[in-house]
């Protein structure tokens, strides 16, 4: 269980990193909650390794989306259409929290993080574009931390980057827009890349015809953020009707037992955004090891940020060649990235 004083420090790096300019609810809730020791008490029964202020937040918004009835339910724009200014919240959450303890913990001891950040698929359409020009093979997808599996689907959306140019999936009934920053545009082809298979790995993969599943997804995006729950769920109608695999373990250990299954006549991209911070020091340097393993019998691709840094990174192998490329300085939620090559 984590000490009392470094979990204080999470939620004010958290409040003051994550939150602000982004959510003033939240902002105002972690910052109160790094200082309130019944609350972090309550919040050490988190699981290990997950990013706790996003868990507890999450936890609680979930019994409120769930039909709890209290008076927080007034400072939530995802519940009321005209909320009540954040900064009177802290007191009516942590009356909630101390009524519905129980509950409380016992979502914290259950759950993961698994948010599921659709508009990432903002960034990941040019590095995919990158892939198959350097290939020219259909792409076969394997994704660590899979959640849900709706980045899976990133070639089934439409995109546009703050022009009237539409790129991907023109039909689709989400489009996903994002700003380019710098003076650098990445390679967009107009037509999605061919993708021929999709593998989804991870802890606990998400069932969207599960109801519990489903209402936790939502619970994990940020009351304010109406955008990013109506990506949500387009993009959950959509993965209704698509053939994933989704396969349920640690997604690092898993990964020798997928790759002999994959033709060579393909391009194997193993991708995955934001989860790296939940992968343990060991098993970060065992998927490269890995990757490097491959390397020297076929083509393979590593897409990810989050690993040692957040710039969102290439690794590759071609004929045996290494290559390494930092493609772009990304926001964690994709509403910008700024393309490096």
């Amino acid at each position: 269980m984590l000490h009392i004083d470094v979990l204080s420090e999470r939620f004010k790096i958290f409040a003051e990193m994550e939150c602000k300019n982004s959510s003033s609810l939240y902002e105002h809730l972690a910052g109160n909650i790094a200082n309130d020791l019944d609350l972090l008490k309550m919040a050490a029964h988190s699981k290990p390794g997950q990013p706790v202020p996003n868990l507890l937040l999450g936890a609680v918004h979930y019994l409120l989306l769930s039909g709890k009835e209290h008076e927080l339910t007034a400072y939530y724009p995802s519940i009321v259409d005209e909320p009540k200014e954040s900064s009177g919240a802290i007191n009516c959450f942590k009356d909630f929290c101390m009524q519905n303890e129980y509950e409380i913990i016992q979502l914290l001891e259950n759950k993961l993080v698994q948010t599921n950040e659709v508009r990432r698929c903002a960034y990941l359409y040019p590095s995919f574009c990158r892939i198959y020009k350097i290939t020219k093979k259909p792409l076969i997808l394997v994704e660590i931390g899979t959640s849900a599996g709706l980045q899976l689907l990133w070639d089934k959306y439409s995109y546009s980057y703050k022009s009237n140019q539409k790129y991907g999936s023109k039909q689709s009934t989400l489009e996903i827009s994002a700003d380019v920053k710098g003076d650098r545009f990445p390679l967009l082809f107009e037509h999605s890349p061919p993708v021929i298979r999709r593998i989804g790995l991870d802890l606990h993969v998400n069932n969207l015809n599960d109801p519990e599943d489903y209402l936790w997804l939502k619970a994990l995006i940020w009351p304010e953020h109406k955008e990013r729950n109506s990506y949500f769920e387009k993009a959950a109608h959509c993965v209704k009707s698509q053939d994933l695999e989704l396969i349920e373990g640690d997604g690092v250990s898993i990964l020798p037992e997928i790759v002999p299954t994959v033709s060579h006549d393909s391009t194997i991209c193993i991708f995955h955004t934001h989860v790296a911070n939940q992968i343990p020091a060991d098993a970060k340097k065992k998927l490269s090891e890995h990757i490097q393993f491959l390397g020297k019998e076929r083509e393979v691709f590593h897409l990810y940020n989050n690993m040692w840094d957040l710039d969102l990174h290439l690794d590759y192998f071609v004929n045996g060649n290494e290559y390494s490329e930092t493609l772009a300085e990304t926001d964690g939620h994709g509403r910008w990235f700024k393309w490096k090559l």
